[in-house]
């Protein structure tokens, strides 16, 4: 029998549910579009200006340069990763959107791939705007930095698969702090966007290898600074592989929930 990928069974109507999703986001945009200005600001000032001024120079750059363009990687992160998680799991749960979605021809597969699409959609929006920011503080010092949405989208998808793992099988609205505290948290902090992962002993240096975000802040700094080489395939082929394999467990274990 041959294998059956779940995300073979989306149908177009996957851009419905993407589509109700971005119209409650453009609805509510007084609350929602200027925190991810705000937030990178704040970070460039406080880290990149102040702790950057007691910190040497790293690979030949300063702190800030080395720093800002990460901002762009872990707030795409946050973004696609809450919006799958905490945002995903009220719809299912407490307002039963996806049960009166269900309701019309559209199917789980469908419902699942829209959430994700707007999870994917929401990293590209963070990123877009940290780039935005880090252009207008001139740390960006290549017309390659550009290329950073495309990678984000492709960032977003993973962790946007990834976060649908995460609510497919948590019982309560409280247990993603597992996920959040055990997860993410280590993620932001040990995968090289603070400091160069060289740094760190080499067995937590394999473990930073395998954090999903180690495989996005490396090519979008290297485009920010214009510092391209071969081996940046290897982080979006890896990130593709990933995230085409969770894409399909998410959808799995999501059926599997709603039907019951």
């Amino acid at each position: 029998m041959p294998l059956e990928l779940p995300m073979l069974k989306m149908s177009y109507r996957v851009y419905r549910i993407w589509q109700r999703d971005r119209d409650i986001y453009l609805n509510a945009w007084a609350t929602e579009l200027w925190p991810p200005f705000v937030e990178p600001l704040l970070s460039i000032v406080a880290l990149g200006l102040g702790l950057g001024y007691y910190v040497t120079d790293i690979n030949g750059m300063s702190f800030i340069q080395f720093l800002a363009p990460a901002f762009a990687a872990t707030g795409a992160m946050y973004a696609s990763a809450f919006e799958c998680t905490y945002a995903s799991f009220v719809r299912m749960v407490y307002q039963k959107t996806f049960d009166a979605i269900l309701a019309t021809p559209c199917t789980i597969e469908d419902v699942i791939g829209g959430e994700m699409l707007w999870g994917t959609t929401r990293a590209l929006i963070s990123a877009t705007v940290v780039l935005f920011v880090i252009a207008v503080f001139g740390l960006t010092q290549s017309w390659w930095a550009l290329g950073i949405p495309f990678v984000a989208l492709l960032q977003g998808l993973l962790f946007s698969s990834m976060s649908m793992v995460i609510t497919s099988i948590v019982p309560t609205f409280g247990a993603f702090n597992y996920y959040i505290t055990l997860g993410i948290t280590p993620m932001f902090f040990f995968s090289g966007v603070f400091f160069p992962l060289e740094r760190l002993p080499e067995s937590i240096r394999w473990l930073a290898w395998f954090s999903p975000l180690t495989h996005a802040v490396t090519p979008i700094r290297a485009l920010a600074n214009g510092q391209i080489h071969a081996s940046l395939i290897w982080d979006l082929v890896w990130m593709a592989v990933v995230s085409l394999v969770m894409v399909n467990v998410a959808l799995s274990l999501m059926r599997r929930r709603l039907v019951k």
